[in-house]
């Protein structure tokens, strides 16, 4: 049985990602890192730690490359770049950001590239069986809410991708480090002492940015998708409690295919997985500025919903 990255070596860790790579199965999808950034290693050993290497020959979906620059400003003002599948997509970082670098280049890759399934810009947590759908732009609390769930009795799936199947619209997870911003990191490293945070990278463009570790057990279910539940549509506003109120199927629609990476171009296909989601949840607009009451009110939720009779 291969160990997992936490319980391999530094060196064993920075000898893969030096040479062929390191290959991690996220679930929905497999990728290979290569980097030759010393610092990277711990990031990648706390953060990934949960993971079991794959075969280095294994075939992947995407590669993802993170190196120093060279010439001059190799050593004038250090800076990073990545390639995804051998093409620079981004402009150069600085040196001091590698783990932010990383994860947003294999979020972009992983965007483009999925074109398997029907892909939401969404947090995804699992619960009896039942997937909870936070779709939400940039601001809007949807990963704050997605870590706490993940740590209060919720499976998570995903914090930036949800993955809905073409034939029967179930969610399949994308299990990777949760990218918190700002004051959101302190927030859960309170809510949620037994969690593993990563560095804080304070100069990024979204100002703060930690990566909170899945739960080992969440890594090892990566296989298991989830059926539709529930849609939930967050918002955080610490002027309120918690306040909820339905959202009907067509505006749950349309508010999904805007919040989807490929809806447009998928065609029929997209068209007819994202309507039976919908079909098959009940949406809610979710107010918040309570994380233990948000928790409480999507669990009544769901225990409310008409499946819920189906549970053993």
């Amino acid at each position: 049985m291969t160990s997992r990255i936490a319980e391999t070596s530094a060196d064993v860790l920075a000898a893969s990602l030096g040479g062929a790579g390191l290959v991690l199965d996220l679930g929905a999808a497999r990728v290979r890192i290569r980097s030759d950034v010393a610092d990277l290693v711990d990031m990648i050993h706390k953060v990934y730690g949960g993971y079991a290497p794959e075969p280095p020959d294994a075939v992947c979906d995407v590669t993802a490359c993170l190196r120093l620059r060279g010439g001059l400003r190799r050593f004038l003002r250090p800076q990073l770049e990545l390639l995804v599948d051998g093409a620079v997509e981004f402009e150069p970082f600085p040196a001091d950001t590698p783990l932010p670098l990383l994860e947003w280049g294999m979020n972009y890759a992983l965007a483009q590239r999925s074109c398997w399934c029907l892909l939401l810009h969404a947090g995804v947590v699992e619960k009896d069986g039942r997937a909870v759908v936070l779709p939400a732009m940039p601001g809007a609390g949807k990963s704050t809410l997605t870590a706490a769930l993940s740590w209060r009795g919720f499976r998570l799936l995903s914090d930036e991708f949800g993955v809905v199947g073409f034939e029967d619209s179930r969610l399949a997870p994308m299990v990777r480090p949760i990218a918190l911003k700002n004051e959101s990191i302190d927030v859960i490293a309170r809510f949620a002492p037994q969690s593993v945070l990563g560095p804080r990278f304070p100069k990024t463009h979204k100002g703060t940015v930690a990566h909170l570790a899945p739960a080992p057990e969440h890594v090892a279910a990566r296989r298991a998708t989830a059926a539709p539940g529930l849609i939930i549509f967050p918002r955080f506003d610490r002027s309120v409690g918690v306040e909820v109120e339905t959202v009907s199927r067509a505006r749950a629609f349309a508010r999904l295919a805007v919040n989807s990476f490929n809806y447009e171009f998928l065609g029929p296909p997209g068209f007819n997985a994202l309507g039976r989601l919908v079909e098959a949840s009940a949406a809610f607009q979710l107010r918040y500025g309570n994380l233990e009451g948000a928790i409480e009110t999507i669990t009544r939720l769901l225990d409310e919903a008409p499946w819920a009779q189906e549970r053993p």
